[in-house]
């Protein structure tokens, strides 16, 4: 075998084990990233033998160091080290990677796999996210930590690659985390300088540790990754400086060991051969006939490493304890919230809106629930992408988030709002916390990386999204949302909520504090809308079904249909066509998802299937309408983007007015 500078002989043992385990893997699999695991080994034996502190029995366990893979591709490293120390991940999952129903998939699963604290593999993602864990590590430790207890210590580790330096929400999180003075993230940068398009110097030449620096980053170089002592030397170095976050610049080789693909693009993204794989097993001085072979003494080194973990898991709890005996009051509060039980009786906080309280945005509605529930709801935190004032998502009762003040619960992300997205998934992986942030709904876009993988992970960050259409006005074009409704509800596992006025945001409030299963998206408009009769008609409490009946008549002879602002519309078009002797129900459709969530009986109740004659109003996109409205059904929508002129203008342009409704109506009962 190679022993190398700074490395004894059973580490490196350890360390080629775990090279070995990762290239018979990818070649069992014939498919799959075996360079990285191999050049990264020696960084990850590191953190897993020593640095970090885990518990193996408790994957959950609330003070552990989370590790995040963010270059997610190299995921047998991971699945090797979760198999070695005890997770429970079987030399059979290992064998099954990439496979039909494995727990070893192409990219690591939360949830999939024990041991995984976040789903990582689009590059820059796993970076951002740990920004978002530091800060939840943070806020709890502001929150409950007292003399003497430190109940909440644990760092961020995350293993880097050259892909997640090129990406642009990594410039937007790292700049965040100095920002926020994140000293409790470690990240260490697998500086292999290979991509698939071959060596990184065709497109990235740039200094990253001189980048960094200028963030106001602890940064380190470890010239030899395969320096062992070296790279401990400088992990003890980053937790010692806890006020900057840390970056590890690590140089190491691709494939290191393979004789004839190390540095090279083709052992990034494909196996190595089974000719390539019996020399690198050769050169290692492993049998090159047997395969997923682990030496005892390798085994039972890193099952001891998993069992230090689990003693310090054991005298935390003891600390636990005593803190709970000193501070009863803190330790039921952390432990009802990181249960994911909610305080009883907040919902009774939740404000109602009289008829005659007049036009209210629902973001300003928003912004009044927002304000109601924070005082009884201590794990709600957020912010907004530098648009606080114009989201309504300032918690006027509390402090901001700040290097200086960890209890601060409202968030200044800045106009980052691609980090803001990738944080708030690393906050909503943290027990106890939920996390909001907000921005206008054309910067949706911006996000849909994180609300994907918030949707894959089925966590639930609250997105808040504003300024929802065409009636937004004056700005036009480049900020009215068109195209994004649809968009977002095509992504599986998300709920999506448009509320139709004050008391259905109230309600849409409601609902997304109780989900679980995936991300809310909570959308709300500019403009104000008429407050409408709770008394009279429908009531908004039956949002939690997506879609209700608000104003029925006798004999309906078509169903109108809308979301948001456009209910108000339709409302006053049923008006109308009463006068004209046409009775018309109002739907009220505030959430697709919810609805489809429904049994037949009630879809049948609200979309009756003899009542095909129907109509659905929309300022968005008409894509996906058509399965609500049927085949003798219209949609009125948006077919071309906006144009930059006042809103009453715009709705006069595009036909959302009274008469166009029901000019559309009657014509599709004549």
């Amino acid at each position: 075998m190679n022993v190398n500078v700074g490395t004894t002989d059973f580490e490196q043992l350890a360390i080629d084990t775990v090279r070995i385990l990762s290239v018979d893997a990818v070649q069992k699999a014939n498919s799959g990233h075996p360079g990285m695991p191999m050049g990264a080994a020696p960084m990850a034996h590191v953190l897993w033998s020593q640095e970090m502190y885990y518990s193996p029995k408790n994957p959950e366990w609330a003070n552990r160091d989370r590790f995040i893979l963010s270059a997610g591709h190299g995921c047998m490293l991971q699945y090797c080290f979760l198999h070695l120390t005890g997770y429970g991940l079987s030399m059979d999952d290992l064998k099954s990677f990439r496979q039909l129903n494995s727990k070893t998939a192409g990219h690591p699963e939360y949830g999939l796999a024990p041991g995984i604290d976040v789903t990582t593999g689009p590059l820059g993602q796993g970076f951002a996210n740990g920004v978002g864990f530091a800060i939840g590590q943070k806020h709890l430790a502001g929150r409950y930590n007292k003399p003497g207890y430190h109940i909440f210590d644990y760092k961020i580790f995350a293993i880097c690659s050259d892909g997640d330096m090129m990406e642009g929400v990594t410039s937007e999180a790292a700049s965040l985390a100095s920002q926020l003075e994140l000293g409790n993230l470690i990240y260490l940068y697998d500086d292999n300088h290979i991509s698939i398009e071959g060596d990184t110097d065709i497109a990235f030449t740039e200094d990253v540790a001189a980048r960094f620096k200028a963030y106001g980053w602890h940064v380190q170089v470890v010239d030899d990754g395969n320096d062992v002592a070296a790279i401990r030397a400088a992990v003890h170095n980053a937790k010692i400086e806890i006020r900057k976050p840390s970056l590890i610049k690590v140089r190491t080789h691709l494939a290191y060991g393979s004789p004839n693909k190390v540095d090279t693009a083709g052992a990034h993204g494909s196996p190595l051969g089974e000719k390539e794989v019996k020399l690198v097993k050769e050169g290692m001085g492993f049998d090159p006939e047997q395969f997923f072979y682990v030496p005892k003494e390798v085994s039972d080194f890193y099952l001891e490493c998993g069992k230090k973990g689990e003693e310090k898991e054991q005298k935390w709890n003891e600390q636990y304890a005593a803190y709970k005996k000193e501070f009863p009051d803190l330790a039921a509060e952390f432990e009802l919230l990181s249960s994911g039980k909610l305080p009883e009786g907040w919902q009774n906080t939740i404000p109602t809106y009289k008829a005659d309280a007049g036009k209210i945005a629902t973001r300003k509605a928003s912004g009044e629930v927002l304000n109601a529930i924070a005082p009884v709801l201590p794990g709600l935190i957020g912010g907004a992408a530098d648009l606080a004032p114009s989201t309504e998502t300032n918690l006027k009762k509390f402090e901001s988030f700040t290097a200086e003040d960890r209890t601060g619960r409202n968030f200044h992300f800045g106009i980052r709002e691609h980090a803001m997205g990738s944080a708030l998934n690393g906050m909503a992986l943290t027990k106890g916390i939920i996390p909001f942030g907000a921005t206008f709904l054309i910067f949706s876009e911006y996000m849909r990386p994180p609300i994907r993988l918030a949707a894959i992970m089925k966590i639930k960050p609250i997105f808040i999204y504003t300024h929802d259409s065409i009636g937004l006005g004056e700005d036009g074009t480049t900020h009215q949302p068109v195209e994004q409704l649809i968009s977002l509800r095509s992504i599986p596992n998300t709920t999506l909520i448009r509320p139709a006025d004050a008391n259905e945001t109230a309600q849409a409030w409601r609902v997304a504090i109780e989900h679980v299963g995936g991300p809310v998206i909570l959308v709300f408009t500019r403009q104000g809308l008429p407050t409408i009769d709770q008394e009279k008609y429908g009531k908004a409490t039956q949002l939690e079904k997506g879609a209700y009946i608000l104003s029925d008549a006798e004999n309906p002879q078509l169903l109108l249909i809308a979301t948001g602002s456009e209910v108000s519309l339709i409302m006053d078009a049923q008006a109308k066509l009463k006068e004209e002797g046409i009775a018309a129900r109002v739907i009220s459709m505030p959430s697709w998802e919810l609805f489809e969530k429904q049994d037949a009986e009630y879809k049948e109740k609200i979309f009756p299937k003899n009542l095909k004659k129907r109509l659905a109003v929309e300022m968005a996109s008409t894509l996906g309408w058509h399965k609500y409205v049927s085949d003798e059904g219209d949609v009125i929508g948006m077919h071309t983007f906006g144009e930059s002129a006042p809103a009453e203008e715009l709705y006069k342009v595009f036909g959302f007015t009274v008469e166009n409704v029901v000019e559309k109506a009657k014509a599709l009962i004549a």
